[in-house]
């Protein structure tokens, strides 16, 4: 099975932490020193990996960006239900996340975007199953919406 590791910079390593966990990740400590911590979003799936700027620096010749005002990417994470994206944004505006846009709602579809306090892009999202096995049209048939 694959894994998939997202790496983000980030300025302050034990901030960026504490951020994380405050979304309900856990940080793995076998993976984590003092330029970097191994965020575990999903066991043996996803990670993100945050890493000190400067160490993050030593992965690439061409300069680094600074996500708060040119995001390059952003990683969408869904989740089992509305309440669940709700409350992971909430859990990170607590934490010293911000919420740049207010809330998509397309009925089968509702997303939220969540940046850290870097800048880096987190989308919360939900899927209704009709939609997600078939696609948005069958999810409007099967409603009538």
């Amino acid at each position: 099975m694959p894994m998939m590791f997202v790496n983000l910079p980030v300025t302050d390593l034990d901030r960026a932490k504490t951020f994380y966990e405050a979304l309900g990740f856990s940080i793995n400590p076998l993976f984590t020193d003092h330029n970097a911590a191994c965020v575990v979003v999903e066991d043996d799936h996803n990670y993100f990996m945050i890493l000190k700027r400067e160490y993050f620096q030593t992965f690439t010749d061409l300069p680094i960006g600074d996500p708060a005002t040119s995001p390059s990417v952003s990683t969408a994470i869904f989740l089992d239900s509305r309440e669940a994206v709700d409350g992971a944004v909430t859990a990170g505006l607590g934490a010293g996340g911000s919420e740049p846009r207010p809330a998509s709602d397309y009925g089968f579809m509702y997303q939220r975007q969540l940046t850290d306090p870097d800048g880096n892009i987190i989308e919360f999202g939900w899927m209704d199953p009709t939609a997600a096995e078939q696609g948005p049209e069958a999810y409007t048939e099967s409603t009538g919406a």
